[in-house]
Order: C-alpha cells, then sequence, then structure tokens
C-alpha cells in the first residue's frame, strides 16, 4: 500500500508558553484556596472538639471527671464544686453529676406482695388469688410466727458524693456505678424490715403500735448505713404494713372490733375523768366554805378575845361600878326600841308584881396571903 492514498493532515501547532503558565497558576491558587479553607475548617473543628469539653455544675452538684474509667484527682479533689469546669471530650473523659440536695428515694423489695407495673402506678392492691406464692410474693414473720407485709421508703440525700456514688475512691479495683449506692440502700431496707419484724408481735406492727415498730425500721435503716458508710443521710422513713391479703376480711373484723373497744374505752375514761371531775369541784367548794367558816369563826373569837381582854382591867379596877354600867349599857340597846310597857293584871284587878330572876353576883375571890392562908 501506498501512503499517496492517505489524506494529509496540516500539522498542529504546539501550544504557547502564556496559556499553559496561566492555567498553571490557575490550578495552584485553587488548590492553595482549597487546603486554606481545609485548615480553616481543621482549626475549628478541633476548636470545636476541645470546647465541648466545657461544663457547667449547679449549686445543688458535685461533678467528678472519669478519664478513660478513672477519676481524674485525688482524694478531695477528685469532687468539682458548682461553676465551670473543662475536661477532655467524650469518650476520652466521662463528666458526672451528682445531686446532694436533691432529696431521693429508694423502696424495699423484701416484703411486699407482688404487684404489675400498672398496679403500682395506680396504687391498687393485687386481688388475693389462692395462697401466698413465696416465689414471687414478698412477707416477713413476726416475732409470734405470722405473716404481714411490710413496704419500706427511704428518703433520702447524698451527704459524701465520693464514697456514696463510688465507694472507696481509694480501690485500685475502682468500679463506677450510679444504682450502686441504691442497691445499697435497697439491701439496708430489706435487712432493716425483716429484723425489725421478727422483734414485733403481728398486733403491734399492723395496729397497736405502728409508731414504735417505725421508729425500729428507722433505727436499724440508720445504723446499717452508718456501719456501711454508704455517704447518704436519712431525711425520712414511710412504713406501710398489710395483713395476708388472704385473711383480709378476718383482720377486718377483728380492727373493727378492736375500733369498738377502743371507743368503748374513750367513752369509759371520759365519764370516769368527768365524775372525777365533778367530784374534785364538789371537794373544793366544801374545801373552800370550811375555810371560809373557820377563818369567820377565828375573826369573830379574836374580836371577842380582844374586847374581853380590854373590859379586865376595868372589872379588875371596880367590880361594882363596872356591872352597872354593862347592865346600863345592855339595858339601853335592849329598851331601846321599846314604845309602851304592859304590867299585867290579877283576876282581882290587882295589878301583880313582875320579879326578874338573875344570877347572884359571884363571890369574890379570897385573897391569898404571903403564908398561904
Amino acid at each position: 500500500m501506498s501512503d499517496e492514498h492517505e489524506p494529509h493532515l496540516p500539522p498542529s501547532e504546539p501550544a504557547a508558553p502564556e496559556a499553559r503558565d496561566a492555567g498553571s497558576q490557575a490550578l495552584a491558587e485553587a488548590l492553595h484556596s482549597s487546603f486554606a479553607i481545609v485548615k480553616v475548617v481543621l482549626i475549628l473543628l478541633v476548636l470545636a472538639f476541645f470546647a465541648s469539653g466545657v461544663f457547667q455544675v449547679g449549686p445543688q452538684e458535685r461533678a467528678v471527671i472519669l478519664r478513660l474509667g478513672k477519676p481524674v484527682g485525688v482524694g478531695p479533689r477528685q469532687l468539682l464544686g458548682p461553676g465551670l469546669h473543662w475536661s477532655l471530650p467524650y469518650p476520652i473523659d466521662q463528666v458526672i453529676k451528682i445531686p446532694i440536695t436533691e432529696i431521693q428515694q429508694v423502696q424495699s423489695t423484701a416484703g411486699w406482695w407482688h404487684t404489675t407495673p400498672e398496679e403500682e402506678l395506680a396504687g391498687a392492691n393485687p386481688a388475693a388469688a389462692g395462697l401466698l406464692n413465696p416465689a414471687i410474693d414478698g412477707f416477713a414473720l413476726s416475732a409470734d410466727t405470722n405473716i404481714v407485709h411490710v413496704r419500706v421508703t427511704l428518703y433520702y440525700r447524698i451527704e459524701d458524693p465520693l464514697r456514696a456514688v463510688f465507694g472507696f475512691a481509694g480501690d485500685t479495683n475502682f468500679t463506677y456505678s450510679l444504682a450502686g449506692v441504691s442497691n445499697a440502700l435497697q439491701n439496708v431496707l430489706n435487712n432493716a424490715l425483716l429484723y425489725s419484724a421478727a422483734h414485733f408481735n403481728e398486733d403491734d406492727i399492723l395496729t397497736r403500735n405502728v409508731a414504735g415498730f417505725t421508729e425500729a425500721v428507722k433505727t436499724r435503716t440508720q445504723d446499717l448505713i452508718e456501719a456501711e458508710k454508704l455517704g447518704v443521710s436519712v431525711e425520712n422513713i414511710a412504713v406501710d404494713t398489710a395483713p395476708p391479703q388472704q385473711l383480709a376480711d378476718i383482720f377486718q373484723k377483728v380492727t373493727e372490733a378492736s375500733e369498738n373497744r377502743n371507743k368503748a374505752l374513750l367513752a369509759a375514761h371520759t365519764e370516769a375523768d368527768k365524775i372525777i371531775s365533778d367530784a374534785a369541784a364538789q371537794a373544793a367548794a366544801i374545801t373552800n366554805a370550811a375555810e371560809i367558816a373557820r377563818n369567820q369563826y377565828v375573826t369573830e373569837l379574836s374580836a371577842f378575845a380582844k374586847k374581853f381582854t380590854d373590859l379586865l382591867p376595868k372589872y379588875e379596877s371596880n367590880p361594882d361600878l363596872f356591872v352597872n354600867v354593862q347592865l346600863a349599857e345592855t339595858m339601853a340597846q335592849a329598851l331601846t326600841n321599846v314604845e309602851k310597857w304592859v304590867q299585867p293584871t290579877s283576876l282581882n284587878g290587882k295589878s301583880t308584881e313582875v320579879r326578874l330572876m338573875l344570877n347572884r353576883e359571884p363571890p369574890a375571890p379570897k385573897k391569898t396571903t404571903a403564908t398561904g392562908e
């Protein structure tokens, strides 16, 4: 074959040097701008990453930083107070906030019958069905070997956050568990209610000494918390008690009989108090009247004695004159209002003689001489 039949193309012209330099420069500038933008974005991401570690601790909280699962700091320095703080972002660091003033609660699980979540929310007791099932129903044994249901609710506040939430912070086998204190307190309540129930009779737990049983549960709970050093303070304890559901009707009758007995005793005590009060009032009235009469008699006798004492010297100085003066004064007082004298007459019309029989004057005492004669 010959090359004569092939078409001849015009030779291409080489690109100008100026065009190649402009394209390279534009590409370089674009790459430079892109790298600058990426660098700024990376710097912003790094700043945002580290800024995400800033956190706020409220006035009613304390916080602990866990770095790779271990608390940062030693001893009290592990606990961060209110204010702004910084930590490495998650997952390197983890911030645990602990409420120290919030009242929390936990409930026992050992002494109450089985209830569903719906029944718990509604506050309703399940209907008694058959016999007690120890596999799911909780109960306690009283001192008189009777079955009783007890449920204890503890209201507490975290007093030592490091010990309450983290246990022994100095332990080399440190393990963080937020639910640890709640589980420990639940075990304490179960122990306290079973222990206390075993020291009280069933009637005392249910009706007769509910306050004493509640105080015993509270004391046992506080002793266990202090012994285990759980780092919480007890604010209050609520104790619910109930008889077995299968015997609810019988216990209701016993309760009604006890209430009737208490009403009768109360009425009797009220009547007794009224009778005693009335008797005391009468006794006080009699005593007061006697005291008034006594004071009156004493006053009158004192007046008579004083009068006699005042008249005695006058009598001793001149007995005859004294008797006549006293007789005249007495007759004057006795005859002050006499308006008419009536002298009786005899049957023959002659006046009768009126004689007054007076005691003769007592003889004067004999004067004794110095020799006794």
